[in-house]
């Protein structure tokens, strides 16, 4: 709360409020969703959900936070140090311009991000080779990512006490191989 008066990490004010949406919504999905181990991408992780409550739900991930903001950046790393959180990293960038250095991931997650086509294809990439996406999204959303290919998308997953997001989990789909002549 002290750093979000500085800047502006997130429009909710009330302790209670955050706490709920941020933190109990980003660490509903470790309960939900098998994830023990493994190396997790958080793209656009901002103040840190759902990336580093994931971390702390589960010590085993390897996390890296993809924040391209410098002031959430040195935000991230802050609670990364006082925490002491290992296998923990912030990567000031944009998930674009990411390749072998998080790569192979075994998630990709992201919460509130608005190009999620872009972020699909690059997850599925031979650069990134994600095995699952993560997304915390709105009902409203859930029309259109249905649409891109390539994800075989679980049933969503109503995130409790919220009014409207949805937790929606994609396993990558295998590539089609050439049959031979």
């Amino acid at each position: 709360m002290t750093w979000n008066e500085k800047i502006n990490l997130t429009a909710i004010r009330d302790p209670l409020e955050i706490l709920y949406r941020h933190f109990c919504e980003s660490m509903y999905a470790a309960e939900t969703i098998p994830m023990e181990n493994g190396r997790l991408a958080d793209i656009g992780s901002g103040a840190g959900f759902p990336g580093l409550a994931l971390k702390i739900a589960r010590p085993g991930l390897q996390v890296f936070l993809v924040e391209c903001n410098i002031k959430k950046v040195t935000f991230l790393a802050e609670v990364i140090r006082e925490l002491g959180l290992s296998g923990a990293q912030v990567l000031a960038r944009r998930y674009e311009e990411l390749g072998e250095e998080v790569a192979p991931l075994d998630y990709v997650c992201s919460r509130a991000l608005g190009e999620l086509p872009g972020l699909l294809q690059w997850a599925r990439s031979e650069k990134i080779a994600a095995k699952q996406v993560i997304l915390w999204i709105g009902a409203r959303d859930l029309p259109e990512i249905h649409e891109i290919r390539n994800w075989e998308w679980h049933e969503p997953i109503l995130v409790p006490h919220s009014l409207r997001r949805l937790l929606l989990v994609g396993t990558k789909l295998p590539s089609p191989t050439c049959a031979s002549a």
